[in-house]
């Protein structure tokens, strides 16, 4: 897996990262954690690896350090990977050192976080790197899991992709549904105008159609990006062509792993899917303990992710 794409520049900040692990904690140990208040000595401490059990890359660090030092502020936990960075099965991602009862109950928020943010940013290396030398930037979508957004388009980021639009406020953008209710030819390009007039300069203008003869319609009114929804190869082709660089290009649907190459050398800019989001499957990373009292002198007792 290749290691050329810079890992993502700008990460969730801790005023918000904070608080959406803070929700998951509370969510899963309201009244706190009985079976290692009930198992474990109050002070007993050791260390845990998380470990990768497949390669992948990595995405998600701060949202498991986050997710220790929030169950317990004298936890301490070192990184030992960028996000951002390819990993190998077998691979130390992280260590987490201090007391065991912390450990345990924060593992489960922090290791579902960095497995589903290293998932979100191993698919995206997979989709950039299909098109990578062709211009084409690979993108994400608002389907997003609520609550989670800010950190899956950091993961997106961290796999070399790019985000769409964050929310409905950020940006105006015109599907199908709009357009049903907007009319077609002199009329729609008529009322694209007006609405692009109604605009600050600095917000963004894109136009889905999902026809080729609605094309000509929506780039004569101005609008900075027009999206082929579920176009076929050739006539993304053709769209491109009779565009001919007066917006940007963006295609959308049937975007997987196997046809982003050729959705991509059909000359669009930019390749957004949903996929990358809604439909990703989480890393197998594992937390190895090792004990750090005399009932555990060999230090081999293994939690592997099972609490």
């Amino acid at each position: 897996m290749s290691t050329a794409f810079t890992p993502a520049p700008y990460p969730v900040p801790a005023r918000v990262l904070e608080p959406i692990v803070a929700a998951a904690l509370a969510e899963d140990a309201p009244t706190g954690d009985l079976t290692g208040a009930v198992l474990i000595p109050a002070g007993a401490t050791a260390t845990a690896d998380v470990v990768a059990r497949e390669p992948g890359i990595c995405a998600g660090l701060d949202a498991f350090r986050a997710a220790m030092e929030l169950t317990d502020p004298t936890l301490a936990v070192e990184a030992r990977i960028a996000d951002g960075q390819a990993f190998s099965a077998g691979d130390v991602l992280a260590t987490a050192r201090g007391n065991a009862r912390g450990l345990l109950a924060g593992e489960r928020v922090g290791l579902n976080l960095l497995q589903r943010l290293s998932g979100i940013a191993t698919a995206t290396r997979a989709y950039a790197e299909a098109a990578a030398g062709t211009g084409a930037r690979i993108a994400d979508t608002r389907k997003t899991t609520p609550g989670l957004r800010v950190l899956e388009r950091y993961a997106v980021r961290c796999g070399g992709g790019f985000n769409h639009r964050d929310s409905l406020s950020d940006a105006v953008m015109a599907k199908d549904n709009h357009l049903a209710l907007l009319g077609g030819g002199e009329q729609l390009t008529r009322a694209l105008r007006e609405a692009r007039a109604r605009l600050g300069h600095t917000v963004h203008f894109e136009v889905e159609i999902d026809r080729l003869d609605q094309l000509e319609a929506v780039v004569s009114a101005g609008v900075d990006t027009v999206m082929l929804d579920n176009f076929s190869l050739a006539d993304l082709a053709e769209g491109v062509r009779r565009v001919a660089g007066r917006c940007l290009v963006e295609a959308s649907g049937n975007v997987r792993p196997d046809t982003v190459a050729a959705i991509a050398a059909t000359g669009v800019d930019v390749i957004s899917s949903g996929a990358l989001t809604h439909s990703v499957r989480a890393l197998d990373l594992g937390l190895d303990f090792r004990l750090d009292t005399a009932a555990d002198a060999d230090g081999a007792a293994q939690a592997g992710g099972a609490w």
